[in-house]
């Protein structure tokens, strides 16, 4: 399977890793392999039925195994996913030790790399998503040659673009750039006169090069696409109900006891200082301030 880019190529395949960790159960790799397997009773099948994944410095490798027999699948120079099966001992397979065997082997190796093709599945495509959010963000050369700017996702005015989005969608015969103008200005701190009409051009030209909005046919007004509208809802509950309160526990000064967030953080910066430590890179990580007790008595001295 090969891929456009190195970047979709490593999306795609974490997102596989992660969704088909049980790959190597009993009742897959009896379909991967096409051999029974028994748990239980005397003849029961030998070996330990596990999936292992291997990360070896930036490139992970995926391994699935049946007796002395495993399929390994990793990515290729970024491009490619490649699936290989290699039988260290044909009779698990139902196959003579002889050389006049080869292509009986070579066709129960192919025919595993694509059984476990069939079976592996992923819940969304992660290339896709990350088309979306690069559509959104880049630049977009319209059709007159000209170049629109991406919409920014930290940016303030793209938040209150987005926000305001949201609540134009519910008027049914669309929107003006007057309704988007009274919504907008209260969340950039302004009066809707301290907003010129070039401003909300502007605003609207970046919502239609990157399909946000579009155009009522034989009219002025503007309506939210279907995408649009799933995109502008997502990030804009994304900002007000997870990235702001997780950076406020994170980063606040006094972050409620025991927060989850929290002591994942501490305990991420402790792994990173003592393998920074390991490798004898010479950082060392700013030492921890000490904080007062508001209760703790002060004991000042006068000079003599």
């Amino acid at each position: 399977m090969a891929l456009d880019r190195p970047v979709s190529g490593r999306i795609f395949f974490e997102q596989l890793i992660r969704d088909n960790l049980d790959i190597g159960r009993p009742d897959k790799v009896n379909i991967v392999f096409g051999r029974m397997i028994r748990q239980r009773g005397k003849f029961r099948t030998p070996g330990t039925f596990r999936t292992q994944v291997i990360t070896t410095g930036t490139c992970p490798y995926l391994y699935l195994y049946y007796k002395k027999t495993h399929v390994k699948q990793y990515l290729k120079e970024g491009r490619a996913l490649r699936t290989e099966t290699t039988i260290n001992q044909p009779v698990d397979l139902g196959i003579g030790k002889e050389l006049t065997n080869l292509a009986a082997m070579a066709k129960a190796g192919y025919a595993a790399n694509r059984r476990l093709l069939d079976a592996e599945c992923i819940s969304h495509d992660p290339a896709a998503g990350a088309a979306a959010l690069e559509m959104l963000t880049s630049p977009v050369i319209s059709t007159t040659c000209t170049r629109v700017p991406g919409m920014r996702f930290p940016d303030p005015r793209v938040q209150a673009l987005l926000a305001a989005c949201c609540a134009l969608a519910l008027r049914p015969a669309g929107f003006t750039s007057r309704d988007l103008r009274h919504l907008l200005a209260p969340q950039l701190g302004k009066h809707p006169g301290d907003m010129s009409g070039g401003q909300i051009s502007y605003d609207l030209r970046r919502l239609r090069a990157h399909q946000i909005i579009e155009r009522i046919p034989h009219s002025r007004n503007y309506q939210l696409t279907p995408e649009g509208l799933s995109t502008a809802l997502f990030f804009t509950r994304l900002t007000r109900r997870v990235i702001i309160p997780a950076l406020a526990d994170i980063a606040g000064t006094g972050p409620p006891p025991g927060s989850p967030l929290r002591q994942a953080d501490r305990a991420y910066k402790t792994a990173i200082a003592d393998l920074t430590a390991q490798a004898s890179l010479g950082i060392q990580p700013p030492p921890a301030t000490k904080r007062r007790s508001r209760h703790a008595p002060v004991v000042t001295s006068n000079p003599s």
